[in-house]
């Protein structure tokens, strides 16, 4: 009975230690649980606050966005508006001359005042950067010239610029419109042996 005894209490002595071992386990386990629960929780705010940061950065290039995209119109709209003004100058001067031929037969002040309005129309182009262009006795340029029509020459060279119909035009470098030209061509070899 005494070995029963001392089996019953051994048994019950290891049981308690099981028990206070699977305690002692729980605990960290459970501490260990709220430890996860609390980062998952930073985790998650974390995110939060760089979603916030992400729209909040969406949302201003999408402003700064909208607002270069209103001053380049402004822009382009001021530029006409002061390029609109120097013309009206030049229209204004072509009025009054009109007025001044209509009244008077002095040929002399007419052709005055036709030099004075295209002295200040060409004042105007060159402060937008418009140039004229004549080419005549250049090399034909297709990016800039328009040929019109060939003519054989002997004394210039074929693709030359024997005459220019109309000016071209540029604007700051660039095209605005082409020279009208006359282009040679080398002589008919047939035409000159009939």
């Amino acid at each position: 009975m005494s070995n029963q005894r001392e089996n019953v209490e051994h048994e019950s002595v290891h049981q308690e230690a099981q028990d206070t071992s699977t305690s002692a386990a729980e605990a960290p386990a459970a501490e260990g649980g709220e430890d996860i629960q609390a980062r998952l929780a930073e985790l998650e705010e974390l995110a939060e606050q760089r979603r916030d940061q992400l729209l909040r950065a969406q949302a201003e290039m999408e402003n700064q966005r909208r607002r270069f995209e209103r001053e380049l119109e402004a822009a382009h709209k001021y530029a006409m508006e002061r390029f609109a003004s120097e013309l009206l100058t030049v229209c204004d001067s072509l009025e009054m001359g009109l007025d001044a031929a209509r009244k008077t037969e002095d040929a002399g002040s007419i052709i005055e005042g036709t030099e004075l309005t295209l002295k200040a129309l060409r004042k105007a182009f060159d402060k937008f950067g418009i140039e004229s262009v004549d080419p005549t006795g250049e090399r034909f340029d297709p990016e800039r010239h328009q040929a019109m029509t060939t003519q054989e020459s002997a004394e210039h060279r074929p693709n030359t610029v024997l005459m220019t119909m109309q000016k071209g035009y540029l604007l700051q470098g660039r095209v605005l419109r082409p020279a009208m030209v006359i282009v040679s061509r080398a002589p008919d070899e047939s035409s000159g042996s009939a």
